[in-house]
């Protein structure tokens, strides 16, 4: 699954910080969602296999790291957007 969410997942940060330029003229603004959004990107990016003797990525450390991504997912949609007051928020 990270092999099919990743690509999309970077898609979609890249085109947030494209619609970021577009609409307030800078394509990072230290937005809550946007830095968590990098903070999942790098932990997904830890799962996915590298070129080379440990290109076999299973076991126990990538299912936990993989779960970590999900759990990242899920407060960059639902916590950051609810609780932290930002452009991308909810929040009173």
């Amino acid at each position: 699954m990270v092999l099919i969410g990743f690509p999309l997942w970077t898609f979609g940060v890249m085109m947030g910080a494209v619609w970021g330029e577009h609409a307030w003229g800078r394509w990072w603004g230290n937005d809550p969602k946007g830095d968590h959004a990098a903070v999942t990107w790098i932990v997904l990016r830890r799962v996915l296999p590298t070129p080379g003797p440990s290109a076999v990525c299973a076991g126990t450390r990538t299912t936990a790291i993989a779960s970590l991504g999900f759990l990242s997912v899920l407060a960059t949609f639902y916590y950051v957007n609810l609780w932290i007051v930002g452009l991308h928020s909810y929040a009173r």
